[in-house]
């Protein structure tokens, strides 16, 4: 993850200098996003039949070959447009090849039992590569430059790629376990249908996709409008210092949750968590726009406890879709869960960034979260009771 975001930070820095293009800078948001929302099922499904650590290994080669072909195309300075165009869609491309078999794999390797803390502790390390990217990317941008800074990053991937093919699955993979994989439309709206009649794995992939529609990270993008409404004299500063306490609160959060395991998952208490954390997002919204004293240090505090909240209701709804899959589609099941929870963040620009243009980004990011709160209401009124399994 940490590498993901090294790219992120080079490749960004190099599309702006280099083309001056707001709307090549909306497209990479996009073509991040969007190949989970088309790719996701599939990528499941082709891992209830073959070993996931297969189907990372090539995730990771094709993130280190987006990072070589930025760095030839940067040293040779024929880097145009399409190219950017291309290799962003590439890079969102192995995020999927990432995402659903890792999340099998993890399964595989500790069980049911430890399951619980071993997503968490995997959401904990991806918020730590996501606050120590930026920073090790920036050390490499300044002592390598950009094109060998970008190629140099690809060698950060190369552990893990050592680490899938020595070790050892502890439940090995059995092809063919499924019944097969992806062919169309229809075996995924089958796949949608099974995952239905199960009601924990209904209600969080719901969840999942209310959350990323309407909020999602979208508001990350906002944080410099934010840090100027805030009227501070260095808009930059405080605007990292914003971004910062998100990520801090999730990694605090997960240390405290792991170290004293706290908050086993829940259905009722993941519904709890997402409102809490539009009532933390939408006090941010508000209070940064209304120039209170010490409105600024109370957005700090507000952040970090959205990022607490995140951290809290992401893992433990990844934990209860993959406690409650059947074996035999694990895979599939995983992959809508992906789809819901990271595609549909494609299209929370327009709820928050384009809503922004029109009413402004504090009233657009209070009333996405006002709408969230009160959907995961109603939807913990319908799911208040416990069900039988």
């Amino acid at each position: 993850m940490m590498a993901d975001n090294i790219e992120h930070v080079i490749s960004y820095w190099i599309i702006f200098g280099k083309f001056h293009s707001p709307a090549l800078g909306g497209f990479a948001v996009i073509a991040h996003w969007v190949p989970y929302l088309l790719f996701s099922v599939p990528v499941g499904a082709l891992t209830d039949r073959i070993d996931p650590r297969r189907i990372i290994q090539a995730g990771v080669a094709l993130f280190m070959l987006v990072s070589i072909a930025w760095g030839v195309l940067i040293y040779f300075d024929v880097l145009q447009p399409w190219h950017a165009a291309v290799l962003l869609i590439l890079h969102g491309t192995a995020g999927v090849l990432w995402t659903p078999p890792s999340q099998v794999l993890v399964h595989d390797l500790v069980g049911p039992q430890l399951l619980p803390s071993a997503i968490r502790l995997g959401a904990t390390g991806r918020y730590l590569g996501m606050v120590a990217g930026p920073a090790v990317g920036a050390a490499i941008l300044a002592i390598f430059g950009p094109s060998v800074g970008i190629i140099v990053n690809a060698a950060i991937y190369l552990p893990l790629m050592i680490w899938l093919q020595r070790s050892r699955n502890r439940k090995p993979h059995v092809a063919g376990l499924a019944a097969g994989a992806i062919r169309g439309l229809s075996d995924i709206l089958a796949t949608l249908r099974s995952i239905a009649n199960i009601h924990v794995i209904f209600a969080m992939t719901i969840l999942a996709a209310a959350t990323s529609f309407l909020v999602g990270n979208s508001y990350q993008a906002q944080m410099p409008g934010f840090a100027r409404d805030l009227g501070q004299d260095h808009a930059d500063f405080f605007y990292s210092m914003l971004l910062g306490a998100d990520a801090a609160g999730a990694l605090v959060g997960g240390f405290i949750l792991e170290s004293r395991s706290l908050l086993a998952p829940k259905v009722q208490t993941t519904f709890v968590l997402v409102m809490l954390w539009c009532c933390a997002l939408g006090g941010f919204a508000m209070v940064s726009a209304s120039g209170l004293p010490f409105a600024y240090e109370f957005t700090l505090v507000l952040l970090f406890a959205a990022g607490f909240l995140e951290l809290s209701f992401n893992s433990m709804a990844q934990t209860l879709v993959q406690m409650h899959a059947p074996a035999d589609i694990r895979g599939r099941v995983i992959g809508v869960y992906a789809m819901a929870g990271l595609g549909l963040r494609a299209f929370s620009g327009v709820t928050v960034g384009l809503g922004g243009s029109v009413v402004g980004i504090h009233w657009s990011l209070a009333l996405s979260t006002l709408v969230l709160l009160v959907l995961t209401g109603a939807l913990l009124a319908r799911n208040g009771s416990p069900r039988p399994a």
